[in-house]
């Protein structure tokens, strides 16, 4: 919908692909779907849930290793360009979302804002740009 002929939407690193693919097995998932919401302190939040199969308008990115991302068609705009990873710390584990468009982000690494180009003018700022950290949803 939004993409570069060619050009996947989104990038899935090996550790995110396994995780995903892990995921989908368990839950016998068609693929894990990632969209926005509006909510959170910096105005936007990442979604990600296994879904059975894919809306008619959804973008499919098949990876490696038989993982499949799923992009909501209101979500293709803001995730274009966004690699997706998945890291294992001491203390959490998560998705984390390297997003070249998030402008802002708040302490607590979930809550997003978009160039204001992208985003809805109800988007308030945050503090930091950066990466958010979502766990499984499991």
């Amino acid at each position: 919908m939004f993409g570069i002929p060619g050009q996947a939407p989104v990038t899935v690193t090996p550790a995110a692909a396994k995780q995903i693919a892990k995921l989908m097995a368990r839950d016998a998932a068609f693929g894990l779907k990632i969209g926005v919401k509006k909510g959170g302190c910096a105005g936007m939040e990442y979604t990600m849930e296994y879904v059975p199969s894919a809306d008619a308008h959804d973008e499919v990115v098949e990876v490696e290793g038989g993982a499949r991302v799923v992009i909501a068609p209101m979500a293709q705009m803001f995730l274009f360009g966004t690699e997706i990873d998945y890291e294992t710390s001491l203390l959490e584990s998560g998705f984390k979302f390297r997003n070249p468009n998030v402008t802002e982000a708040c302490g607590c690494g979930e809550s997003i804002k978009f160039d204001d180009a992208l985003s809805a003018p109800a988007a308030q700022p945050g503090a930091d740009a950066g990466l958010a950290v979502l766990p499984p949803k499991l």
